[in-house]
């Protein structure tokens, strides 16, 4: 493989990676807040439990994260020289933003958090969750903004020619609230309450269907229940929103997700389907209109399809991005469904009696990582051949002063270096997992009994 290929698949392995972990501290941030609130509100000692059981795996997430975030902005400086000179000016504001105001909040924090038990008050702590809850969302905002950037540039101009080009800022909130960034932050966070909430549901299913610290249990699921539920229906409405900005900012994006061709006509809207490049047809099933109703609701408008744009400016893995956009469709209506079902049985008294239901939910914590994942691939790969979309191509960002075998060899490293992180991450989950929420000065008698 050459140069260009083998940096982006590393420069995808090590992202992919770490976005497993910040999705995780988000959402878990959000359900300690809820869980320390209650606990004040109500005095009800176990609610405090559950937030010191949650704030030890909230740690181990965020330490991983961290270590595993850190090597992407090197990834910058060695793989991709052009694009960091071109985007330096951009990128520089908001990783600084990021590091100073929201790294630095939730480092902060996150010291009181941890050793702050029994130190400082009861309200004095609960703030610091909240501070930690808040600095994990504001370091997601500076990176979706950068990012967001690149899809829809604005509030710059360009410095240069050829190599020495680069885009300088003229307007900072321009920059900021470019046309997609506000859509794509909130369908981060969601995608991040949803990956806390379902890590949190998960491990007290488990603990309901061993058995085990009931009663506590079933709070905690309740709560992360509704946390789960509304955030997986107002999800379904900013990916609808974020769907609208791609039809208007990179209609070649919104035509590869479905797989559309035609340079003008009504597009179909695909429940799944095959793309075929060659033959420049989708095998599926698939609602006749469907796409030119959801963004004109008129379902015999005019989509542009890939082939009204150059066929160097268009993706050249569509069947990817159609498969990885429908991957991500497709999980996202299971968890609506899932969850207004178990809502459902909730309301009627009936949600613990389904220990299938329960066997479900034990496995689900899998399915927000997995739509997250797919959501940025199919939104990366859809801006192809663009690396800043409009303006510089992926091809020409690389460095050109770096070998194909450097990277290979980093690329292995990294492999390996990352999958002992992940292992290290499963065993030291496990271990708090199987240890369960209480301590044994908490409650002797719970201790004891599962022990």
């Amino acid at each position: 493989m050459d140069t260009e290929i083998l940096a982006r698949i590393q420069f995808a392995f090590t992202v992919a990676f770490h976005y497993i972990y910040p999705p995780l501290s988000i959402g878990i941030g959000l359900i300690m807040v809820i869980f320390e609130g209650l606990y004040l509100k109500t005095g009800q000692k176990q609610y405090e439990i559950l937030t010191r059981f949650w704030l030890k795996i909230f740690a181990i997430t965020f330490g991983i994260g961290v270590a595993t975030g850190i090597i992407m902005e090197f990834e910058f400086g060695t793989n991709w020289s052009v694009y960091s000179k071109y985007v330096g000016d951009i990128f520089g504001s908001a990783l600084a933003a990021e590091g100073l105001f929201a790294f630095g909040l939730e480092s902060t924090f996150l010291g009181i958090l941890i050793f702050g038990w029994n130190r400082v008050s009861p309200k004095v702590h609960f703030i610091s969750t909240i501070g930690v809850f808040l600095g994990s969302m504001f370091s997601a905002v500076w990176i979706v903004l950068a990012n967001s950037w690149q899809q829809t540039p604005a509030g710059y101009h360009i410095v240069g020619e050829g190599l020495t080009a680069r885009a300088e800022v003229t307007d900072f909130w321009e920059m900021v609230f470019n046309p997609s960034s506000v859509d794509r932050i909130i369908h981060v966070w969601q995608g991040a309450f949803l990956a806390g909430a379902f890590m949190v549901l998960s491990v007290h299913a488990y603990y309901l269907l061993k058995g085990r610290y009931v009663e506590i249990s079933k709070k905690a699921f309740k709560i992360s229940l509704l946390v789960a539920t509304i955030i997986s229906l107002t999800q379904l409405v900013s990916g609808h929103s974020s769907a609208d900005g791609v039809a208007v900012n990179q209609p070649a994006k919104l035509a590869a997700m479905e797989g559309h061709y035609d340079e003008s006509s009504a597009a179909d809207l695909y429940l799944f389907g095959w793309v075929d490049d060659e033959s420049q047809k989708v095998t599926g099933l698939g609602i006749p209109g469907g796409l030119s109703f959801l963004v004109h609701q008129d379902f015999e408008e005019p989509i542009q399809g890939l082939n009204a744009f150059p066929k160097d400016e268009i993706p050249t893995q569509v069947n990817a991005v159609f498969q990885f956009y429908h991957i991500m469709i497709s999980i996202g209506m299971f968890l609506i469904g899932l969850t207004l079902y178990a809502s459902y049985l909730w309301w009627r008294g009936k949600l613990f009696d389904k220990k299938w239901l329960l066997k479900i939910f034990a496995f689900s914590v899998l399915l927000p990582q997995i739509a997250n994942q797919v959501g940025w691939f199919a939104a990366e790969m859809g801006r192809q051949p663009w690396v800043v979309y409009g303006h510089l191509k992926t091809s020409e960002a690389f460095s050109q002063e770096v070998s194909a075998n450097q990277i290979l060899f980093s690329l292995i490293l990294f492999f390996v270096v990352y999958t002992i992180l992940f292992l290290l991450f499963m065993y030291s989950l496990n271990k708090k997992i199987k240890h369960g929420p209480y301590n044994e000065a908490e409650n002797p008698d719970e201790f004891l009994k599962y022990t």
